[in-house]
This record gives structure tokens, C-alpha cells and sequence, in this order.
């Protein structure tokens, strides 16, 4: 029987996250281990606030009794201001998607990077890393990078269509890991960086429902290629299609989102959920349209 200190009531704070995932995974794996989940959406669209009232709203649910919130776009960097501790990769992501709320201070963690990683580990274990091609460097495409660079990617190559962006991101890694190569590169170079990379992730919208179609072309994979894509709604995208025509091993955009929720879900309540449930439980909802 669940008992005062089994209950969690946690929130997540976005833009036009109504229809999000991760509370109906989060609520189904605390069911499955006995305890008392309440997950609810706080969508700054429908209730009509800015992205900078990320503070106030933590703090109206710190005084609410809430024990956690995941944040996302576009709070995930201004929330930082608002924090009173920051996990070491968060501070040098600086970004947070995840905080717990403990003695009425504000910790901030980022599960973003470390999803991508375990997803990428358990999924493609002996996935080349030598020279990896990134498209997309924002707000997902930074979590993605960092991740690849702690999984140990020598040479890290990032491709995005505003180039001041892109060449700020790769700076700013470069900085974090001295001993490997991060560099920025233009679409009109991705003939020659893919015939010599080992991989492949897509961090761009590209392949989303609403944004369809391949974020590169599909003459340049190869079958020694290994490909991920971060994009999950479709999981079976265009690229990931393509990909596994091809016969590279591929890694659908699944393995990040069940990933983040299964490190968030560790990080709230202490107790180590069933990722393979959890991934299962998350592709029974995408199977429903939901």
C-alpha cells in the first residue's frame, strides 16, 4: 500500500506539450512499481503565460507541493536563473530539463544528453564513433552532440542551416572536450564529410510529421554507416526507411525520448524503472496515434 512518501506530483512546463508522452509513461511505470504518480502538462500556450515565467510557475509549484518538473522548449536555458543547484553536464550543456524540487531548493539536471547516450549504447553498442555526422545544433542537436562527444566521438562534425549557430555550437564543444576534433561543416560539404564518417545522427526536425521528407540525401549513405535519428513522430522516419534499405544499423528517435523519461523518472522518484517496459509502453502509444 503506497504511503505519503510514495506519492509524486510532478509537472512539465513547455510550449504546446499537451499531447505529449512522457507523463502517460512516466504515470505507467510508477502504477507498475506500487506508487502514486500524478504527471500534469503546465502548456504555456493554453494557460497563456511567457517562457520567462519558468521561475514563478516553479516556485507556485514548490509551494504547491509538487516534487519535480521537466522542462522543455523554450524554457530549457532560462530556467537556469531560477535554479539553486546544476549537475555538472547541465551547467556545461547549459540547459535543464529536469528538476527536482528537495528542502525547497531547485536542482536542475539534464536528461536530454544522457537519454541520446543510453539509447545509443543499448541500441548500437559497437557503433563506430571515429567521424560522426551531426545534422541540426539546437536545443536537441547541443544534447545530442555532448552526449556523442562523452560516448567518446573523435571527430564530431555539426551541420545546421544558420551557420552562426552552428559554428558558435561547435566552439563552445570544442571548449568542453579539448582532446577531440569538433568542427562545423555546410550542407554543400556533406558529399565528401559522409564518404569519410562512420555515422550519422539526424538532430533536425526534418522527418517529423509535419515537416516530412529526408534531412539528407539518400545517395550518400552507405551500408557501413550506422544512422540515428532523434525525430520519433513517425519512429519508422523517411531516414530511418532509407537507412535501413541500405543495410546501415539504425537507431529510431524512440531510444531519446523513453531515454530521457527513464533517466527523469530515476532521478524523481530513486528507483530504477524498467526501460524495456517503458520503451514498449511508448511505442504502444505511438501505435495508437497518441
Amino acid at each position: 500500500m503506497s504511503t505519503a512518501a510514495d506519492a509524486y506530483l510532478v509537472g512539465l512546463i513547455g510550449e504546446g506539450i499537451t499531447a505529449s508522452l512522457t507523463p502517460p509513461m512516466h504515470e505507467r511505470e510508477a502504477d507498475l512499481h506500487g506508487l502514486r504518480y500524478l504527471y500534469r502538462p503546465v502548456d504555456l500556450t493554453v494557460i497563456g503565460r511567457p517562457a520567462s515565467a519558468v521561475g514563478e510557475l516553479l516556485r507556485q509549484g514548490r509551494d504547491l507541493g509538487f516534487n519535480a518538473f521537466n522542462i522543455t522548449h523554450p524554457c530549457k536555458q532560462l530556467v537556469l536563473q531560477h535554479l539553486d543547484e546544476v549537475s555538472d553536464d547541465a551547467a556545461r550543456l547549459e540547459a535543464v530539463n529536469t528538476v527536482l524540487l528537495r528542502d525547497g531548493k531547485f536542482i536542475g539536471h539534464n536528461t536530454d544528453f544522457s537519454g541520446f547516450g543510453t539509447g545509443l549504447a543499448n541500441g548500437l553498442p559497437d557503433a563506430e564513433l571515429d567521424g560522426v555526422v551531426q545534422l541540426g545544433a539546437g536545443g536537441a542537436g547541443s544534447a545530442v552532440a555532448y552526449a556523442l562527444l562523452k560516448a567518446g566521438a573523435q571527430s564530431l562534425t555539426l551541420v545546421d542551416l544558420d551557420p552562426e549557430r552552428v559554428a558558435a555550437r561547435a566552439a563552445a564543444l570544442a571548449g568542453l572536450f579539448p582532446g577531440q576534433e569538433v568542427r562545423a561543416g555546410s550542407r554543400e560539404d556533406l558529399p565528401r564529410i559522409m564518404a569519410e564518417a562512420t555515422g550519422l545522427v539526424n538532430a533536425s526536425p526534418v522527418g517529423m510529421h509535419s515537416h516530412p521528407g529526408l534531412p539528407i540525401d539518400g545517395q550518400l549513405l552507405q551500408p557501413h554507416h550506422w544512422v540515428a535519428d532523434v525525430v520519433y513522430r513517425p519512429v519508422d522516419t523517411e531516414l530511418v526507411r532509407a537507412a535501413s534499405a541500405k543495410g546501415c544499423r539504425v537507431l529510431d528517435g524512440g531510444h531519446m525520448a523513453v531515454g530521457q523519461a527513464v533517466d527523469a523518472f530515476a532521478l524523481i522518484t530513486g528507483i530504477t524503472p524498467d526501460a524495456g517496459r517503458m520503451r514498449q509502453h511508448f511505442l504502444e502509444l505511438i501505435a495508437q496515434g497518441l
